[in-house]
């Protein structure tokens, strides 16, 4: 677990002036990696640090010998360490690197950006405890958790070719639904679109195979977090999901925020891990002194919607629900690295591990728009007059994240934004 060094001081400020704006998303002491290339250009992905407006290119600024992302998410946890103080110091005002290094720096509004790294395997987990309760309901009201549920970390593996990076724009999916009321299933376009509000783990060192991470190790294996859009077609889950999980429904496409926030970059912002009285506690593989004492994230994510009509108009998006990781989540980070580790599985740097939708225990905490409309009977109504209960072609969705507390530095996600057509 990161402890908290001079790379975390609230006094530090950077150089980079539009880093020290309040409510800045990257200032110094965030710095979060991304891949990037100048807009317009067909030159290769490099690595570079968001630092407020700018991205630093660390190949140019003589900092890493690498284009591969994979391969610095790989290095060692001291490693990674160092090169994060390095930044750090050479950003910092008065640094002496600022001379050479300004001349690294490309504005984010000129830069086009990629997944942040190769993503090899992908894994959705269903860590948010009241999406699960809530989605429960709608179909089991006599047992919305399943019995396994407070004891195992459930997840799936899904697709990561579909996977793309904010500002992504895929097609409606089609596949196979079934009325309640009709003999036989249908093909067609998905009617019950929705989004999932997540957070993606990205695996920085991997385990060989046949070798499981324990608790006590799991986060020195972990990267960093980047906020993750796992859209799901309801109607073809609905039909699909048994007896093996979703399939069609889930495969078509999902979307990173381009800015993973390292491990490191969050210690400030870590907070107790403690299950509700009266619950089972996990079993010794899943449990660890330090998990218990700071294993959960504070983050608070918030959802907005941005229709076509809205867009034609020049509205900004609309706010649809707002919420905090830490009550949301009943199983940490440290937790699914260990459990998808037990069995012997070998994770790969950049590997993602995604959280599983994380809707707080309110209404307006909903993660999804399936509980925010109670399964479409309850239509969302946005401040132009227009109705939603599921996605309609133009919609743009929008995930924001970011992490402040008392006596430290705000720091955040950044967004992800796509958009079906």
């Amino acid at each position: 677990m990161t402890t908290l060094n001079a790379t975390h001081d609230p006094k530090l400020r950077s150089w980079v002036a539009s880093a020290n704006a309040a409510g800045c998303d990257f200032p110094i002491q965030n710095l979060p990696f991304g891949r990037f290339r100048v807009a317009g250009s067909a030159e290769p992905f490099r690595i570079g640090v968001a630092i407020g407006d700018q991205v630093l290119d660390l190949r140019a600024a003589g900092l890493i010998d690498t284009e591969d992302m994979n391969v610095l998410m790989g290095a060692a946890l001291q490693e990674r360490q160092a090169l994060r103080a390095a930044i750090s110091a050479g950003l910092a005002e008065g640094s002496g690197q600022q001379a050479a290094w300004a001349k690294a720096l490309v504005a984010q509004s000129q830069a086009e950006m990629t997944v942040p790294c190769r993503i090899g395997d992908y894994t959705d987990f269903y860590t948010g405890i009241h999406h699960a309760t809530t989605i429960g309901k709608l179909f089991r009201p006599d047992q919305p958790l399943m019995p396994n549920y407070k004891w195992v970390p459930i997840g799936y593996h899904g697709r990561a070719s579909s996977i793309g990076v904010s500002g992504q724009q895929f097609k409606r999916p089609q596949g196979q639904t079934k009325a309640p009321d009709a003999a036989e299933p249908s093909f067609g376009p998905s009617k019950r679109l929705d989004y999932e509000l997540e957070l993606g783990f990205l695996v920085g060192r991997g385990n060989a195979l046949g070798e499981p991470i324990a608790m006590a190790d799991a986060e020195a294996h972990l990267f960093g977090v980047t906020l993750l859009n796992d859209w799901s077609a309801r109607d073809l889950q609905a039909w699909e999901y048994q007896p093996l999980g979703p399939f069609l429904s889930k495969n078509f496409a999902s979307t990173l925020s381009p800015w993973i926030v390292t491990m490191e970059a969050l210690a400030p912002f870590r907070a107790r891990f403690e299950r509700p009285a009266g619950d089972p506690q996990p079993l010794p593989y899943l449990d660890a002194p330090s998990n218990r004492a700071h294993g959960a994230l504070d983050i608070t994510l918030e959802v907005l919607l941005q229709t076509a009509k809205m867009r034609a108009a020049g509205e900004a998006p609309t706010r649809l629900t707002r919420g905090n990781t830490t009550e949301a989540a009943y199983w940490t980070a440290a937790q699914l690295v260990a459990h998808h580790t037990v069995n012997g599985c070998n994770l790969q740097p950049g590997d993602l591990l995604g959280s599983g939708t994380l809707s707080g225990p309110q209404p307006d905490q909903a993660g999804s728009l399936i509980e925010l409309t109670q399964g479409g009977r309850q239509p969302v109504t946005l401040p132009n007059g227009e109705q939603r209960t599921f996605l309609e072609d133009g919609d743009t969705l929008v995930i924001r994240g970011w992490c402040e507390r008392a006596g430290a530095v705000r720091i955040g996600l950044g967004e992800v934004r796509g958009t079906v057509v």
